[in-house]
């Protein structure tokens, strides 16, 4: 097996493994983050209907910005504006297959820092 089918193969089954514990519903959605080398992306998902109820990425704040940890926070910032006024305070935190540290941490410490309960 090719090194990057093995990689990609590794982070399907990480993924798979993380969302058969998690589901998002209407009021608690579950946001699901990704991250390129680029741009890093969050959406809000109601897994009920199958519908995204809000996103956010830093490519629709700014083209300019590069990724890094502030960048994150403030689209986890606007993520958050989007969800409470909506009325949604609480969501099921989805790292996708990204681990939990640096821009990911600093996305969800954002989000939380606004009042969402996470």
């Amino acid at each position: 097996m090719f090194k990057k089918e093995w990689v990609k193969e590794r982070r399907n089954r990480r993924k798979l493994r993380i969302r058969k514990k998690i589901k998002g519903t209407k009021d608690k959605p579950r946001l699901s983050v990704y991250r390129s080398n680029r741009y890093i992306y969050v959406q809000a998902i109601d897994d009920e209907k199958g519908v995204t109820l809000a996103s956010a990425s830093s490519f629709n704040i700014d083209k300019n910005l590069k990724l890094n940890k502030k960048t994150a926070e403030k689209v986890g910032e606007v993520m958050a504006d989007k969800l409470l006024a909506m009325k949604i305070d609480r969501a099921v935190f989805d790292r996708n297959c990204f681990l939990y540290t640096g821009k990911i941490a600093s996305l969800a410490e954002a989000m939380r820092k606004k009042g969402l309960k996470i």
